[in-house]
């Protein structure tokens, strides 16, 4: 199973992201190309986990663009030049991968101890 499997995982989350696909599909080339890459970089850095958070991030990122868009904003004009930072902000407060490994890994070394 994927890591994108795992997080959207029912036929109603898989309908809710195909309907944000397309919405974020219908934006102009600059921001579309652009949430494709926050897209990438939120999977790669690990920061999503669940379907509830990845669906509330997705969507402000999407509302955000469609708006920047409709007042002829440049992506960096809402995001920041940093745009990595921008994605890591968004995620700051929500549990990682890495936060599960790291659990994960505690908790199998101290059962081993015991």
């Amino acid at each position: 199973m994927s890591i994108f499997e795992k997080i959207i995982g029912s036929m109603d989350e898989k309908r809710e992201w195909r309907a944000m696909e397309a919405r974020a599909k219908a934006l102009p080339s600059e921001y579309h190309n652009a949430y494709k890459a926050i897209q990438k970089y939120m999977w790669t850095s690990g920061g999503l986990t669940n379907w509830k958070e990845t669906s509330r991030i997705f969507h402000g990122i999407i509302d955000l663009f469609e708006e920047g868009a409709a007042d002829g904003k440049k992506v960096t004009d809402l995001t920041g030049e940093d745009v990595a930072s921008f994605c890591d902000e968004l995620v700051k407060d929500s549990k990682t991968w890495k936060d599960k490994y790291r659990a994960k890994l505690n908790n199998t070394i101290g059962r081993n101890e015991r």
